[in-house]
């Protein structure tokens, strides 16, 4: 059977398409069984077209979505190609180096078939609690060689026609710190693959197979055409700035990334020749993860809707050197990809608040801050938490920024502090806002956060992957940048400060962790603040004392 496709029933079909992309996302949500999942959201679902393609998307995080089909495509072309694909087939991979971003994240992909052809792929990607490596969460801060960072798994069949492959399930849980949860999340990721595959075959039921290979082409194709119209409305000419990492976590030199962005007609070319060498630290970022940060900042600068999928992407070309920050080498470490991935981002929006400076903000809080425990109990037994923090969300010219927001790149929820210390000798001793970090301006920056663990088991392990503590968000038209953010060890009284980059530090009971996030940049003048903000900023506490 086959369904004309006219302009109404093209439109009917993107949205069941989407529709079934956040029926996945819930699945995972409802069936995952770690915090990360669970509570923090950081995962994704995609559906994708016959070729790898994402077509559909739910609403998740950005640096997942907008790299998953470029890593499909990689693992079609480089590993399994599609005609080894069966019906049935999960097939899974980690690497970074084989179409994934870091250890942690699995991706996983099921085909979907009807009437005897192939008509979409459906995808999801975990972030896992741990996939082993040299500190827990597998977010080594010193780590000088991916292999130091976790179980890499290559483009294999973790199902096959149906089947589990047990073996490779029983290698992967032998080298993980928490078994039980990877087995639980990968759980959830099949049973949402299973989920989007029922649902695409419902829709090649109902429109027939040719209908909804036809609509997925015409989809891509109708997005790309808005993607060139949005770009043609951008004056062409060559923007450009610059933006610094504080360091590798190894070498305290800062990394530069630079970004100059020009507009010709209705394409864009993206060059990142400037940024700084591949570093000998984690930091560093595969095309595929700085191809996410691209595809945000072009999008997030859009003036008009344009549904989220690969044909966005094809007017927008970028030039990254193999061997650079943003296009990392095999073997460099790359667990804090991401850190490389805000700051590119925050760059080139840098670079296009110059071509339309009416819809870009000053700079948000731009890191992830993720930092990671390991607590051991008196018999031994080991927990592992996976926190992974926000900041100030940068101001725009006419409204001021968003305090403790998950902005950018992120998508994140916060895990809730009942569920950290129900199932973790681990108390929180304070979380909230940090007065005086928005950056001051005509409209401010929002505030960053401040978040306290105190260990309550014999001892612990603490790893961090953090940034903007010597760089900090930046203002716009003139507002001040937010403020750095910091990492305090409290022990017996005492505060100590750490650097940004900590690697399996021992921690005793009754040792106390402190985060404090940065703020987001301030846009305009502070001295053209209205009477009336700077008095609501001090009834509401957000200045510092």
């Amino acid at each position: 059977m086959s369904t004309p496709l006219d302009a109404i029933a093209l439109e009917i079909l993107r949205n069941a398409l989407t529709a079934a992309a956040a029926e996945m996302d819930v699945t995972v949500w409802r069936t995952s069984r770690s915090t990360i999942v669970r509570e923090l959201l950081d995962y994704s679902t995609a559906i994708f077209d016959a070729h790898g393609d994402n077509v559909a998307q739910s609403a998740r995080i950005p640096q997942h979505l907008n790299s998953m089909s470029t890593g499909l495509r990689t693992v079609l072309r480089d590993h399994l190609p599609l005609e080894r694909w069966e019906d049935g087939d999960v097939v899974i991979t980690n690497d970074p180096y084989c179409g994934g971003q870091h250890i942690p994240d699995i991706l996983a992909f099921r085909p979907v078939f009807a009437e005897g052809q192939r008509v979409a792929i459906v995808g999801t990607l975990c972030h896992h609690l741990d996939m082993g490596g040299m500190a827990a969460g597998s977010y080594a801060a010193t780590a000088t060689e991916v292999f130091q960072e976790g179980l890499r798994i290559p483009p294999l069949k973790l199902v096959k026609a149906g089947v589990i492959n047990d073996d490779l399930l029983a290698m992967m849980r032998q080298n993980v710190r928490r078994p039980d949860m990877l087995w639980g999340d990968l759980q959830a990721q099949l049973a949402s693959l299973a989920v989007g595959e029922a649902n695409i075959r419902k829709l090649a039921d109902r429109v027939g197979a040719t209908t909804l290979t036809e609509a997925c082409a015409r989809i891509l194709d109708g997005s790309e055409r808005a993607m060139r119209a949005m770009i043609g409305r951008i004056p062409d000419g060559k923007y450009d700035f610059e933006d610094f990492l504080d360091d590798d976590g190894i070498d305290a030199r800062p990394i530069r990334i630079h970004a100059e962005v020009e507009v010709r007609g209705e394409e864009m070319v993206i060059d990142l020749s400037g940024c700084g060498p591949q570093a000998v630290g984690p930091v560093n970022a595969t095309l595929a993860s700085s191809g996410s940060a691209v595809s945000y900042a072009v999008m997030a600068i859009a003036d008009a809707e344009i549904p989220p999928n690969a044909g966005c992407y094809r007017p927008v070309t970028v030039i990254a050197p193999e061997g650079s920050i943003v296009n990392a080498r095999h073997p460099a470490p790359v667990a804090n990809r991401i850190a490389t991935g805000h700051r590119l981002a925050t760059t080139l929006l840098g670079a296009l608040h110059k071509a339309v400076p009416g819809r870009v903000p000053a700079a948000y809080y731009g890191v992830s801050y993720v930092c990671s425990f390991q607590t051991i109990g008196e018999q031994g037994e080991r927990g592992v938490l996976v926190e992974i923090e926000v900041g100030g969300s940068g101001a725009h010219d006419d409204t001021d920024g968003l305090n403790g927001y998950t902005y950018g790149m992120h998508n994140n929820s916060n895990i809730p502090v009942e569920m950290i210390e129900s199932e973790l000798p681990i108390t929180l001793t304070g979380y909230g806002l940090l007065p005086g970090s928005g950056g001051a301006g005509r409209q401010r920056g929002g505030l960053g956060l401040f978040r306290e663990w105190r260990i309550d088991s014999a001892e612990a392990v603490f790893t961090a992957n953090l940034e903007r503590f010597k760089h900090r968000p930046y203002g716009l038209e003139g507002g001040e940048p937010g403020s750095a953010g910091a990492l305090f060890l409290i022990r017996g009284g005492a505060r100590q400060a750490l650097g940004s980059k900590v690697n399996n530090l021992r921690l005793m009971r009754g040792d106390t962790i402190r985060l404090e996030t940065s703020g987001g940049g301030g846009f305009g003048p502070a001295a053209e603040r209205s009477a009336a903000a700077q008095a609501m900023d001090r009834q509401l506490g957000y200045l510092a004392a």
